[in-house]
């Protein structure tokens, strides 16, 4: 019997193809069994087919190895059998994989080769795969003039339409024009829509890249967040979605996330040896790691790109790799004439390739260098080119350029310049700040002018004006704070429900076993995750910052207080003190050094308070006693205050961790700026109702609050097990007076789900913003409910950052642990004075008079209690 072909398979293997075209993912089961049955059934046309929808299948899994090999059969089969268009097909495939493996020669045999082959309605698909080579050799302009081509042809599909849109946008991005770019997006998603989800998905993050480009951050994540979802849906491989998405996290400076996704691209790339988009995810591993300040890690990762694009003749991340090497040796302190020539050779390139962004780095890194080495000359010449290409760039990228134009203005000997370049930076970053609804977002952002502010206290501490110097520290300090959005917990209700109920389990096994599960971590990560992404991809309403206070006004509210603003600058730690007279500046010596005994003290109270009167820690006490001295010797005494003058004091870096009672003999009050605190002297107290709250776990909360009830005029009083997050969270809405007895948990991981334990599971500093709570005054007798977690730009967050932003106007919580037993007189006493008539830092340092220091719990209360704010 003779076996015959069966011609419903070429029909079977042909829609299947067109199938790989939109959905891959949905058609990989059926590609592989058609290659099955077309070698069984003989019919070699249908196998080539198959062979190629299993191919195109493999492809968008990133497993280019099987990919190419199916081809390679396919094509050899395709010869063999004459079948001339098939073949032409196949090698335009086979070249998009070689491309991907960094095979641009045999891609471009392919192509030629498929020249000869292909049919007259396979010419638009093959100029495409033509303009793709162009594209990934860093050929932008021939890139370019091809996909143009296309799109002004009247009848190229609908598919390949999306595709050269997409791919112009890109570019055309990359050039700093994000509107046209934008445009040919709107585009590439109208033919996208037709031709399947996949493609729908590719134009969506594309959307996203160039959003983010743009400087539109919140509605890129929101364009990454669809694209992703789309893709995990459909089974494709994530690795370009983690690479560009981690350049987005980038943008807003939440590097941890931005690491863990450019590693797990890098990884994702490396195992499939897909070698082109594993160096660039490798390229951004290595600038993350000068982000973090590991310079080191930094060199060896961009050598390796560099090495490996150098030979692969790619420009582009050739250049970027060198400019990135050559900042590393630049923060490592390396020094040397041929890192300044890779960095300006890095730049050329760049700019040359139309590449503004990355150009306007290099370009600062080679001005860095030069200044390093002595060559002011060739300095002013990069900074100045730095500083013109950002001009009209996006906000981050002309951040930059205004660290330029202030560094050459320096070099030039014009420290006014300087300064405006530093102001207009600033300004520009407010505006950007604003735009970000989330708080966490907003504190992030401030790092991006962290130099900014160092360079103009730097060119104002020179001339000895301790006004101006105010004035500058002011306007580098907590800007995150100075207004926050409308809270919005809709959408992320059950997440918040879900993610108590999964701690208050954690809470139960680690009390049991001492463990956590893996499994319990696991769940409550994603819901933290999708928790706050939900309030990243609120978009804030910019709006123009808030005026700082002028001299007379800041005085005519301290009222006979002393203000002392800390600073930094190279190590060296300055304050500017403001009394009733005069402005004054002071030089305090090492920073590092007063961060060090700073630890020191908070090292010694920790120990302190692990001790009993059975075991009590005699060196713990002498460490701590003498740890408050120093720091006495090092903050304080330098200043020449009156002893009796109550202090306001707005600490900098992790001197915002250190107890500040203990160091001065009259009342202390803690603010994150200046204007901070006078915001919180001139807020009203819009009600008179007391709310004392106790959490479970602890023995003398209850006790505590129910001394203090006695105290009040009709509290409202939650102790276990009526203190969960609900009754508590809508007592505390409008409250005039707070005080929460409870376990606290600080998260430095993840300072805003910081929380309060209650007897239904924690409340977290995320959902006391969200709720938009913020007591008036409020009272957290909690361990470490005053540590905020500080970030770069004078920005913290955390309990003090998250209630003082919302409204609170004065808080009193702790620096270190506090048995809570020991804390009952203190808290009592505390509350007797404000009933009294007194500002909770009056009252704090007139119930602190009473302790008795000469025991250890005494001696520790007294030490761990800080005042923050005015009323």
């Amino acid at each position: 019997m003779i076996n015959r072909p069966d011609p419903d398979i070429l029909v079977q293997a042909e829609t299947v193809y067109k199938g790989t075209i939109a959905d891959p993912g949905a058609f990989g089961v059926a590609a592989a069994r058609l290659v099955v049955e077309a070698r069984g059934s003989r019919n070699f046309e249908a196998l080539v087919v198959a062979l190629h929808a299993l191919a195109r299948y493999h492809y968008a899994r990133l497993e280019h190895a099987p990919a190419k090999a199916l081809l390679d059969e396919a094509a050899l089969l395709a010869r063999r059998h004459a079948l001339t268009v098939r073949l032409g097909n196949v090698l335009m495939s086979r070249a998009a994989v070689n491309i991907e493996l960094g095979l641009f020669g045999p891609a471009q045999r392919d192509l030629d080769l498929a020249a000869t082959a292909v049919s007259p309605h396979a010419r638009a698909s093959l100029a495409l795969q033509q303009a793709a080579l162009h594209h990934n050799v860093g050929r932008y302009a021939e890139a370019a003039a091809q996909y143009r081509g296309l799109l002004a042809m009247t009848d190229v599909p609908t598919d390949l339409e999306a595709k050269a849109a997409n791919n112009l946008a890109l570019i055309e991005s990359d050039r700093g024009r994000p509107d046209l770019a934008l445009d040919l997006l709107d585009r590439a998603g109208v033919a996208a829509h037709d031709a399947g989800a996949a493609l729908v998905a590719g134009v969506t993050q594309s959307r996203g890249r160039v959003l983010m480009q743009a400087g539109r951050l919140v509605e890129s994540l929101r364009e990454f967040d669809e694209a992703g979802r789309v893709y995990a849906s459909a089974g494709w491989a994530l690795g370009e979605h983690y690479l560009e998405y981690a350049d987005l996290l980038v943008e807003l400076r939440l590097l941890p996330e931005a690491v863990r996704n450019a590693q797990r691209a890098f990884e994702q790339f490396d195992q499939h040896g897909v070698l082109l988009m594993a160096a660039e995810a490798q390229l951004l591993v290595a600038q993350l790691a000068l982000l973090v300040g590991e310079p080191a890690r930094a060199i060896e990762a961009a050598e390796s790109v560099r090495r490996s694009m150098r030979r692969q003749r790619r420009t582009l991340l050739t250049a970027k790799a060198a400019a990135t090497a050559a900042e590393g040796h630049s923060r490592s302190g390396e020094l040397s004439r041929r890192f300044l020539t890779d960095a300006r050779g890095a730049a050329e390139t760049l700019e040359r390739l139309g590449i503004v962004s990355s150009a306007v780095d290099a370009h600062l890194t080679a001005g860095r260098l030069a200044l390093a080495l002595g060559r002011r000359d060739d300095a002013a010449q990069s900074l100045r080119r730095s500083a013109t290409l950002a001009r009209k760039a996006p906000v981050l990228t002309r951040l930059k350029g205004r660290v330029a134009a202030a560094l050459s203005a320096q070099v030039d000997g014009h420290p006014r310049a300087a300064l405006q370049h530093c102001r207009a930076g600033l300004n520009d970053l407010a505006a950007h700040r604003s735009a970000l609804a989330s708080m966490e977002l907003r504190a992030l952002a401030s790092g991006h002018g962290a130099e900014l502010g160092a360079l103009g206290l730097a060119t104002l501490l020179p001339t000895g004006s301790a006004a101006r110097v105010l004035e500058w520290l002011e306007k580098t300090r907590a800007a995150a704070l100075v207004s926050v959005e409308t809270p919005v917990v809709a959408g992320v209700e059950d997440e918040l429900i879900a993610l108590r109920a999964v701690q208050a389990e954690i809470t139960m096994e680690r009390r049991e076993t001492g463990e956590e599960s893996a499994e319990l971590l696991r769940r409550q990560a994603a819901l933290e995750g999708r928790i706050r992404r939900a309030s990243w991809a609120e978009e804030g309403s910019p709006t123009a910052a808030d005026p700082m206070i002028a001299p007379g006004e800041l005085r005519r509210l301290l009222d006979g207080r002393t203000l002392v603003e800390y600073g930094v600058l190279d190590d060296e730690l300055i304050a500017a003190v403001l009394d009733s007279r005069r402005t004054r500046l002071v030089c305090l010596g090492s920073y590092d050094g007063v961060s060090a005994e700073g630890e020191a003290l908070r090292f010694a109270l920790r120990r302190l308070s692990r001790g009993s009167a059975a075991r009590p820690s005699r060196a713990a006490r002498t460490a701590a006693t003498a740890g408050v001295s120093r720091l006495r010797e090092l903050l304080i005494a330098p200043l020449r205050l009156d002893a009796e003058t109550p202090l306001v004091v707005v600490p900098v870096g992790e001197l915002q961790r250190i107890p500040w009672s203990p160091l001065h003999s009259a009342p202390v009050s803690v603010a994150p700026s200046a204007s901070f605190w006078a915001r919180t002297r001139q807020r009203r107290q819009q009600s008179d109702r007391v709310v004392l709250v106790a959490g479970p776990g602890l023995a003398g909360a209850t006790e505590e609050v129910q001394q203090l009830s006695k105290l009040h005029h009709d509290p409202l009083v939650l102790v276990p097990p009526d203190s969960s997050v609900e009754t508590v969270a809508a007592g505390l809405q409008a409250a005039a007076f707070a005080h929460l007895a409870c376990h606290g948990a600080q998260r430095s991981d993840n300072p805003t789900f910081s929380s309060l334990l209650l007897s239904d599971g924690p409340l977290t500093v995320h959902e006391l913003t969200l709720r938009g709570i913020a007591p008036h005054r409020i009272v957290l007798a909690s361990c470490d409910s005053g540590a905020d977690v500080v970030y770069e730009g004078n920005e913290m967050l955390g309990f003090v950052s998250g209630l003082m932003a919302r409204g609170t106007a004065g808080m009193v919580g702790t620096m270190v642990v506090i048995p809570d037993l020991d804390s009952i007189p203190l808290m009592r006493a505390l509350h007797e004075h404000v009933l009294a008539g007194a500002a909770l830092p009056e009252a704090l340092h007139q119930a602190r008079a009473g302790i008795d220091t000469e025991s250890d719990p005494g001696f520790l209360t007294w030490c761990a209690f800080t005042a923050f704010g005015a009323a």
